[in-house]
């Protein structure tokens, strides 16, 4: 493990063998709690900053051994604390979760946090987007397979005049925006989005040209695998900070047990390399191997 130094505070050789021990303290089946309070508790910000470079690996097993309702509603819980900067995860699992699934991360939410995730959205969102937000996070859809076509091209109309108006009005302040997107079921949407095509000559998701949780409200309902692929690619560049570094682990974590096949695949596609090349490339450690592991339990080796 790495150890801090630089020229303003040198890590001696005890704190170098606190090191060791505090990582002793996490082998094993469980954690040495004493020795974790003993050591951890003395150390200084920058000790503390050279530790948590190798924590990656406990925090993502951590997260794996999580109930998915209630990993959903603490990663959603950390997603409002964050801010603006996370409003992507709200959006990812109210988009990509199941009714029942987003239904039972808000009942685990209440038992953990002695709240709602809908008030805490809404207390803590602000701009424009807390109204989207707030919408997805309450959302119940349908989960059948009929459509009313009529219905759908009429409201791909109506998101084309929002979008058309959007310099006077954001679309996320448009009641019948956040209505269509928040309670209409996938199916339909998926109808609703090929008419906006028919209308407009492009691709909703082309229209909403700057980043946004709109934009992430359409990615995650039309094309989910290319949602989660910028995640990926966004969590392994080089430049990213650490919050955007999240998304690799709450990603792979997350989808391992439903679609990471096809990510697996689609990332392949559209980058001309396998997601497992670039895990062994940027990863290292227990870290690399368990993220491996999780790939290869998605079905891709």
């Amino acid at each position: 493990m790495e150890v801090f130094s630089n020229s303003k505070s040198r890590v001696t050789m005890a704190e170098t063998n606190e090191v060791e021990a505090l990582t002793r303290a996490f082998s094993g089946f469980g954690v040495d709690e004493k020795s974790f309070v003993a050591i951890l508790g003395k150390w200084h910000p920058e000790q503390r900053q050279s530790f948590r470079k190798g924590t990656q690996f406990f925090s993502a097993v951590v997260l794996w051994t999580m109930h998915p309702w209630e990993r959903d509603a603490r990663l959603m819980r950390d997603a409002v604390i964050d801010g603006s900067k996370s409003y992507n995860v709200v959006v990812e699992i109210a988009c990509t979760r199941s009714s029942e699934e987003l239904l039972g991360a808000r009942r685990a939410y209440h038992s953990i946090f002695d709240r709602s995730i809908e008030e805490d959205v809404a207390y803590n969102a602000d701009g424009v987007e807390r109204k989207l937000l707030v919408a997805l996070v309450s959302s119940y859809r349908y989960e059948g397979t009929k459509v009313h076509e009529d219905v759908a091209k009429s409201e791909a109309k109506t998101l084309s005049g929002a979008i058309k108006n959007g310099a006077k009005k954001n679309p996320m302040e448009d009641d019948d925006v956040v209505r269509i997107l928040s309670t209409r079921s996938k199916p339909h949407l998926v109808s609703v989005f090929k008419h906006y095509k028919d209308i407009s000559g492009k691709t909703l998701d082309e229209d909403l040209v700057a980043a946004s949780s709109l934009k992430d409200t359409v990615q995650c309902i039309s094309t989910p695998h290319t949602y989660f692929i910028k995640v990926l690619d966004d969590a392994m560049n080089p430049t990213a900070d650490e919050n955007t570094k999240e998304g690799l682990t709450r990603v792979i974590v997350t989808r391992a047990d439903h679609d990471m096949k096809v990510i697996t695949e689609e990332y392949h596609k559209q980058n001309g390399v396998t997601l497992t090349e670039r895990i062994e490339h940027m990863a290292n450690g227990n870290f690399k191997d368990f993220l491996l592991t999780l790939l290869a339990r998605g079905g891709f080796n």
